[in-house]
């Protein structure tokens, strides 16, 4: 059976490069979602220029979809509750994968979470959907090189219980770009310019230089995917009159129950938009 649609039910120019990132979302398996990212890009970069569902990103005229997607992923893979993730010793051939596999399970995320944020909100600036999708290219190409790490340590994507936090985090904030834009990518994104530099040290301290080679080029690039988040962050909070720091405390008020305790990665975190009094607040916050 020809699953295409219709003539007369295919989707109109407007609306073509949401449902493209659409179909990439809800898409599982591996190759199935490389391949979707791929056509949402081409879909995407085809119309830049010409301001298709595009706007200024104003509190009345940006659009919330409504549409509860659950995300794709491999049938194999199981999402468990964060508390019932196995701790290995990344000494064992088992560990070592393990933990490649937890990084390499955010990337999968960090693709769906990009799309989503092209997909979900309408009538932002076009300069916007051109952002987020250079960000979803970039996590498909990190998840490509974690995956192909993962293969050579003798495992795949899948194989080993992943958690759905990041996701969850998307549905909490799927009503507004703004909160999007402060909670996902300057709080959940943002943890792992914090955490990534120590992972390298303790891959390099076990002969695993071909993951830390990985690791340099996802935290180059995370630093600026946060600092994507950041700029529009702020650009939303000018459109509608706020003050950016005073409604990034609020909003972790709100949300975070408690901010994950830990030193942050100042100088990263500097380039990626966050001010000193900003970092300071975090700091407190972890303690």
């Amino acid at each position: 059976m020809n699953d295409a649609l219709a003539p007369d039910t295919q989707p109109d120019p407007v609306t073509r490069p949401f449902e493209a990132a659409r179909t990439c979302i809800l898409a599982g398996e591996i190759d199935a979602k490389l391949a979707a990212c791929a056509t949402a890009v081409s879909a995407w970069r085809a119309v830049a220029g010409n301001d298709t569902g595009t706007g200024t990103g104003t509190e009345d005229e940006v659009e919330a979809i409504a549409d509860d997607l659950t995300p794709g992923s491999p049938t194999e893979l199981r999402l468990v509750a964060p508390r019932e993730l196995v701790t290995r010793k990344l000494h064992t051939p088992q560990g070592h994968a393990a933990l490649i596999h937890a990084i390499c399970h955010i990337e999968f995320s960090a693709i769906n979470l990009a799309w989503d944020a092209v997909y979900r909100f309408r009538a932002m600036p076009a300069a916007y959907y051109q952002d987020w999708v250079q960000v979803a290219e970039e996590e498909a190409r990190h998840f490509g090189l974690l995956s192909a790490r993962l293969a050579k340590l003798g495992y795949h994507y899948g194989d080993f219980s992943a958690h759905n936090g990041l996701w969850e985090m998307a549905r909490e904030t799927a009503y507004d770009p703004l909160v999007r834009m402060a909670l996902v990518p300057r709080v959940l994104e943002a943890r792992g310019l914090d955490v990534t530099p120590g992972i390298m040290k303790r891959l390099a301290a076990i002969g695993d230089d071909e993951s830390v080679a990985i690791l340099e080029i996802i935290h180059r690039d995370e630093i600026g995917h946060v600092e994507t988040g950041t700029r529009w962050f702020h650009y939303l909070c000018e459109q509608r009159g706020l003050d950016a720091e005073a409604t990034f405390r609020e909003l972790l008020a709100k949300h975070m129950r408690g901010f994950p305790g830990g030193p942050l990665h100042r100088e990263a975190r500097c380039k990626a938009g966050f001010s000193e009094a900003e970092l300071d607040y975090l700091e407190g916050m972890g303690q």
